[in-house]
């Protein structure tokens, strides 16, 4: 009997730190003009890029922000795989101060997919990422490792997932757009830890 109960209490103790959608993960809240938006980090999955985006927003380089690209089923009529995403950070934001690129971590390498909701960094080639990120509307299999949206296959680098808010997203993913680019962009008022 106290085998089993030693057993059962491993078992129990496992999945209460299980590190994906543990409570030991820091939670940020973005605060937009349309709404807050709580996510998730998965820092033990995605190291390199979780450190990265914490960094940001340790220091406040988000505060003034933008999301300013929506990518939705209507607006890429020259990619042949579509994609469904918002996508913010300091693109736009004058006299930003921008930390030096990271190294790509894939899905591969961390096993977050770009499910619904999670958040991941955008980047021309591997090992280019910095500030700009995008949250997944619906699931984005072809943002993964071995997805064919980028012709390199190395996917996007996810680290993390919205928790509350995604009605936020949603109706971010909704507003008026030029070009995929949103008219106006949507005010990130900052991005702040809230555990």
């Amino acid at each position: 009997m106290k085998i089993f109960a030693r057993f059962f209490l491993i078992l129990l103790l496992g999945y209460t730190w299980s590190p994906v959608g543990g409570a030991q993960n820091p939670i940020v809240s973005i605060k937009t003009e349309l709404g807050d938006i709580t996510i998730e980090i998965y820092e033990k999955e995605a190291p390199i890029t979780a450190a990265n985006f914490l960094k940001y927003v340790d220091e406040g380089l988000f505060k003034g922000s933008t999301f300013y690209r929506v990518v939705t089923m209507k607006n890429q009529p020259d990619n042949d795989i579509k994609i469904a995403v918002i996508q913010g950070g300091m693109g736009f934001t004058e006299g930003s101060k921008t930390l030096p690129p990271i190294e790509h971590e894939t899905t591969e390498k961390t096993g977050i997919l770009h499910k619904d909701g999670v958040i991941s960094m955008a980047r021309l080639q591997p090992g280019t990422a910095a500030s700009e990120f995008f949250i997944c509307v619906h699931d984005q299999p072809d943002l993964d490792f071995g997805g064919k949206r980028n012709p390199d296959g190395q996917g996007f680098a996810a680290f993390g997932k919205v928790t509350s808010g995604m009605e936020v997203v949603r109706k971010i993913h909704s507003q008026p757009e030029e070009r995929q680019m949103l008219v106006p962009r949507i005010k990130i008022f900052d991005i702040v830890r809230i555990e």
